[in-house]
C-alpha cells in the first residue's frame, strides 16, 4: 500500500569558498512509495550527502497522489 510523506532536512552545508564554512541549509520534499521504500529514502535523508551534516530530520503522512510515475525538482 502506498504512502506519501512532507520531509524537511535541516543541517549544515560546506560552503564552495576556500575557507571551508559550513552553512545553515534545509531542503524539503514530497516522497510517495509502498513502507519499505519511504523507510529506505528516510535512511538515506537522515546520512546526507558527505560535505553535509544532518541535524535533523521532520516528516509528516500526507494524502497520497494518484497517477503520479515520475518526480519533479524546484
Amino acid at each position: 500500500m502506498a504512502k506519501r510523506i512532507k520531509y524537511t532536512v535541516h543541517g549544515e552545508v560546506q560552503g564552495q569558498l576556500e575557507d571551508d564554512s559550513f552553512a545553515e541549509a534545509k531542503v524539503e520534499g514530497e516522497a510517495q512509495g509502498d513502507d519499505e521504500a519511504i523507510q529506505k529514502l528516510l535512511k538515506v535523508l537522515e546520512s546526507g550527502p558527505p560535505a553535509a551534516s544532518v541535524t535533523k530530520v521532520e516528516k509528516s503522512d500526507v494524502d497520497t497522489k494518484e497517477g503520479e510515475s515520475s518526480y519533479t525538482t524546484a
